[in-house]
């Protein structure tokens, strides 16, 4: 019980801490859509897609990687220290190495230079980004009030100080600086959790090599179709205003996202401790758990988003957005197609030493999404990608399912597919039938996303659904313990 409500309270911490890392550009975009418009958004958003692929590079694969080896040696302090050391010595060499490459590249001189200067620090700043040691120790805590202070910040610098169309390079810089300041909180805080290291960390980076290339290869590929979609409708269609539409679009889904991948970062330190002791039982359950608990929540979401979006669209985002809410209905499916792909890809795949089938969907799904990029962009601009992007997902969706389907007890695991449909679908009715009676009145908006959260919650009661009644019998326990 006490493994139980630590993964519990671990997913509630990860939810916060993933929603908190964007929470600047969460509360900002309304404004920040209206003062820079589709145009000044976009140019933001294709330079930073470069800096990101730079960041990643820099990484290694260490993020993943880290966490996975921090897991399996978290009860052990010097072995936690030793490993520590070396993936972070890896981090620095290779973050450094790529710094130098993006500003020579990106930064030295051309066409918006000074915002690649900037983003440049962002670079320099991932090489200090420690919170894949806490994630690995199961300390969600930890990260989440460090987030919660720095983005703040973020916040108060954006509306200070972002004011015209012109302040592209000023709202870069309200958006790196807490990026660094927030590595570097973190530093402290390790200290408690690691002791003096007797080993030499650059000896014991040979052995992560190949561990991490395999986990790399991947990462590679996932920002192959997050980030180069931005590149390529920039490149193919030199249309910024597409890019800024079908990048606001994007970052809807992906803030809804979090909320339901998150559990698949806390399940992968839990997920590496059950594979380390042999507790087959153990995977098995929560990997059943995880299913269920992804279609609960995914199809909810992706249906009210769907119901909402044409109204929620113009209020949050202003004038010159209207492409976003169309965008965003195509893309909305992947919420339950990437909810899938996280339970069999990071909650079972790796924690269990599957690296070569993870990599493989991945890097599958990326060929394609650059294929499918490449002929429906050229044809359909900002609406192609999105399409691209689905089909993507589907397709490594299928390829994780293929590797596993004589491992987990998939038709077990996917029986309540078409039960969540169900609820799913019939909320949506019930929002959207209600906003059509509704006044257009933005305030109303409220009034049909309370309704959809009645109606789905309902749905669960009535249904006397497992997710629900397990969460509650976890807070009843928690209580008597309190008592």
């Amino acid at each position: 019980m006490a493994k139980k409500s630590k993964v519990i309270k671990n997913y509630i911490y990860n939810t916060l801490y993933e929603l908190l890392m964007i929470l600047s550009p969460l509360i900002t975009t309304p404004y920040v859509s209206r003062v820079l418009g589709a145009g000044g958004v976009g140019t933001y958003s294709y330079a930073r897609s470069f800096a990101t692929f730079f960041i990643l590079v820099g990484g290694l694969g260490t993020t993943l990687y880290g966490q996975r080896e921090i897991a399996y040696v978290q009860h052990d302090v010097k072995e936690r220290t030793k490993v520590f050391w070396e993936i972070e010595l890896l981090r620095l060499i290779f973050t450094g190495f790529c710094s130098v490459v993006f500003f020579f590249v990106f930064a030295l001189d051309g066409e918006n230079y000074l915002i690649y200067r900037i983003l440049l620090l962002e670079v320099i700043a991932s090489a200090f980004d420690i919170s894949w040691f806490f994630r690995g120790i199961e300390e969600f805590r930890i990260t989440v009030f460090r987030s919660s202070l720095i983005k703040l910040s973020g916040i108060v610098l954006v509306f200070a100080f972002v004011k015209r169309p012109g302040d592209v390079l000023t709202y870069t810089l309200c958006l790196t600086l807490p990026f660094f300041l927030g590595n570097l909180c973190l530093w402290p805080s390790v200290r408690k959790y690691i002791c003096k290291n007797e080993a030499k960390p650059l000896f014991g980076i040979p052995r992560h090599m190949k561990s991490m290339m395999i986990l790399f290869i991947p990462q590679i590929a996932v920002e192959v179709y997050e980030v180069l979609d931005k590149t390529m409708i920039g490149a193919i269609s030199a249309d910024m205003d597409q890019v800024g539409c079908y990048t606001q679009a994007q970052k809807l889904i992906r803030i809804i996202l979090l909320i339901v991948t998150s559990l698949g970062t806390v399940m992968l330190s839990a997920m590496s401790a059950a594979f380390a002791e042999d507790d087959k039982e153990r995977i098995q359950n929560g990997i059943r758990k995880a299913f269920r608990f992804e279609f609960m929540i995914s199809f909810a979401l992706a249906f009210g988003l769907c119901a909402i979006s044409q109204r929620f669209v113009p209020f949050f985002l202003g004038p010159g957005f209207d492409l976003v809410g169309p965008l965003t209905v195509i893309i909305s499916p992947i919420l339950v197609i990437i909810g899938v792909s996280n339970v069999i890809g990071k909650q079972y795949l790796l924690p269990t030493m599957q690296q070569g089938a993870y990599t493989a969907s991945v890097v599958i799904g990326a060929v394609v999404n650059v294929i499918f990029n490449y002929f429906l962009i050229k044809r359909f601009s900002a609406i192609g990608a999105s399409i691209a992007t689905v089909i993507a997902e589907l397709t490594v969706m299928g390829v994780e399912l293929y590797f596993v389907r004589n491992q987990l007890p998939l038709k077990e695991c996917f029986a309540p597919v078409f039960r969540y449909f169900a609820m799913g679908l019939v909320m949506f009715l019930a929002v959207w039938g209600t906003g059509k009676v509704l006044p257009k009145d933005s305030v109303y908006m409220l009034v049909m996303i309370a309704i959809g959260a009645a109606v789905y919650g309902l749905e669960l009661i009535i249904t006397k659904d497992e997710m629900l009644w397990y969460g509650l019998d976890m807070v009843k326990s928690k209580l008597k313990k309190k008592k």
